[in-house]
């Protein structure tokens, strides 16, 4: 790496920027102020550490690349290194069933902040903040498919204990870490072919969250958000939780709504949907995913669709107001490379946006002046963002380009490649 090569390069970015009215200094502060919840469940493929059941609820990973995180201790130590290898200072997002301390007979509606001690540990050595969300999948109790929305009293009282227990072991979070904690809340119930009774569920599923939100807890320590989902893998057909019924409920309950990149049709735009929710809801929760056709859950890459998101989030002055957390998993390459990559995408994006020149773009808008709006967009792709990246990593002391693959590689080949 060429430090001063580099240094130069920022800095004819930084008089190009400078000439269209960016400052660069200002996006950087902005970036550096963006603190991104990267989710355990790559590092695992969504195994967890209960040992009671197989991958179900819609969800599958594909692949069978060496490494897996086998232990709390192995997943936490391949954060460590992806949170090292990523710009900036970042949450870690944790599922119920990654508990580290549990007793054999401790089901998930029993759950408490003892059962996440060595991750409150970790975090607090490390400064950082812990984002929760209950597992509503991999258990037999939704074997079929369906949890708080089942007809069974039983099974949803079970599913409701699970949710109130997840709220408050966020608020334990909250509390240990000093930094609110975001609990949010998805469920996978919904069925493969045509239903007969669409009400009947939504009904079931919305008295099933007046009782777990029923107690108010401190903003201060926990966020609620819910999460919907268009179909799913056995649940094609029909899915309790839509999108107009989370969205509904949310508003109605002052709760945050979180919108997953894959939970939506291909050629639906998560980008055009947030503005219209921000004008009604004080925060929003992104799961930045990719969708593949019916696979919702590839690594993000640098794509149109990220980059639009990040400009809506940018332009409309809501950095303050939508949480950004990453969601994906694929065993088919090494995990902690995805994480890498998915992350650092993120953070390109909305720097890329962070450094668009917004004025003149708008100013033409205003005017009518459609020809010269299309014609700014396209001349400003060629800014020089790439050099202001590269200078934003030097400076935060992770690796520049893809140097941080070889950093991957190795605890490849010292770590990962031992564990069978």
């Amino acid at each position: 790496m060429n430090t001063a090569r580099l240094t130069r390069a920022f800095e004819l970015a930084q008089e190009q920027y400078a000439e269209q009215g960016v400052s660069v200094d200002k996006a950087l502060r902005t970036l550096r102020a963006v603190s991104l919840s990267l989710h355990c469940w790559q590092g695992d493929d969504v195994a967890g550490f209960e040992r009671i059941g197989t991958l179900d609820g819609g969800i599958a990973t594909t692949g069978n690349y060496p490494g897996r995180a086998r232990t709390p201790e192995e997943l936490r130590s391949d954060l460590a290194l992806a949170l090292r290898l990523i710009p900036g200072s970042h949450r870690v997002n944790l599922h119920a069933l990654y508990a580290d301390t549990r007793k054999p007979d401790t089901d998930r509606d029993s759950l408490g902040p003892e059962h996440f001690a060595g991750w409150i540990a970790w975090a607090r050595e490390r400064r950082l903040g812990l984002d929760f969300n209950p597992s509503y999948f991999s258990h037999p109790l939704a074997k079929d498919g369906l949890t708080l929305s089942h007809p069974d009293k039983a099974i949803r009282r079970f599913w409701i204990a699970h949710g109130i227990a997840s709220r408050q072991i966020g608020a334990a979070f909250g509390r240990k870490l000093g930094t609110p904690s975001i609990v949010n809340l998805w469920i996978p119930d919904g069925f493969k072919d045509t239903p007969v009774d669409r009400f009947g569920p939504r009904e079931r599923l919305r008295e099933s969250l007046d009782e777990i939100y029923a107690r108010p807890l401190p903003r201060a320590l926990v966020r609620d958000a819910v999460e919907s989902k268009l179909f799913g893998l056995g649940s094609e057909s029909y899915v309790v939780g839509s999108h107009e019924f989370y969205m509904g409920y949310a508003m109605k309950k002052g709760l945050m709504l979180c919108l997953d990149f894959g939970h939506f049709h291909p050629t639906e735009s998560i980008a055009d949907k947030i503005s219209s929710l921000l004008l009604f809801t004080n925060e929003l929760l992104l799961h930045v995913s990719r969708g593949v056709r019916w696979d919702s859950d590839h690594v993000v890459t640098f794509s149109d669709e990220l980059q639009a998101v990040a400009r809506e989030v940018v332009v409309g002055n809501a950095l303050d107001r939508v949480h950004l957390a990453t969601d994906f998993f694929d065993a088919s390459i090494n995990r902690i490379a995805a994480w890498v990559i998915g992350a650092r995408n993120v953070l390109k994006a909305l720097l890329a946006a962070l450094l668009t020149p917004t004025t003149p773009l708008q100013k033409a808008e205003q005017k009518r002046d459609f020809t010269a709006r299309l014609a700014l967009q396209e001349e400003y792709k060629n800014l020089p963002f790439g050099a202001v990246w590269d200078y934003y990593c030097l400076k935060s002391d992770v690796p520049v380009g893809d140097a941080w693959l070889a950093e991957v590689r190795r605890y490849e080949h010292d770590v990962l490649s031992q564990r069978g």
